[in-house]
Order: structure tokens, then C-alpha cells, then sequence
């Protein structure tokens, strides 16, 4: 999945394929992980959050989506 930068102090990218409902988050660590379930608005929100990092935080943590690491 091709990810795109985002103006955030802790992720790097997102990836986000809506048929799949799949969200990749790269950290600025480098670590990334797969999101499972992720419904589209969520990651619209996040794309429109003024802090991404505080909004993951927040609202995807919380939700349990299902994950994996991918690195």
C-alpha cells in the first residue's frame, strides 16, 4: 500500500485502502502497522485533525481495531 506523509510529530505516513478498510501507520520511528476495520471517516478525521498524533492517539487506540506490525 503506498503511503503519503502528514504533517504530524509522531507519524511519519498513512496508507489507507477503503475497500480493504485497512490504515498503514508509519511512526517516525519507523515502525508501521496494519489497521484492521478502519472506517473511512475515521481516517478522514485523522487526515483532519490538527494534531494526527493526539487524534490516533484519542480516538484509534482506544477502539481496539484489530492490528499487526508490519516491521
Amino acid at each position: 500500500m503506498k503511503r503519503a506523509p502528514i504533517n504530524s510529530q509522531s507519524i511519519r505516513a498513512l496508507g489507507y485502502d477503503p475497500r480493504a478498510r485497512l490504515l498503514e501507520v508509519e511512526f517516525v520511528n519507523g515502525s508501521v502497522y496494519c489497521y484492521e476495520q478502519v472506517p473511512a471517516r475515521l481516517v478522514e478525521n485523522l487526515l483532519n485533525a490538527e494534531s494526527p498524533g493526539g487524534y490516533f492517539n484519542r480516538i484509534f487506540k482506544p477502539c481496539g481495531f484489530p492490528y499487526r506490525q508490519l516491521n
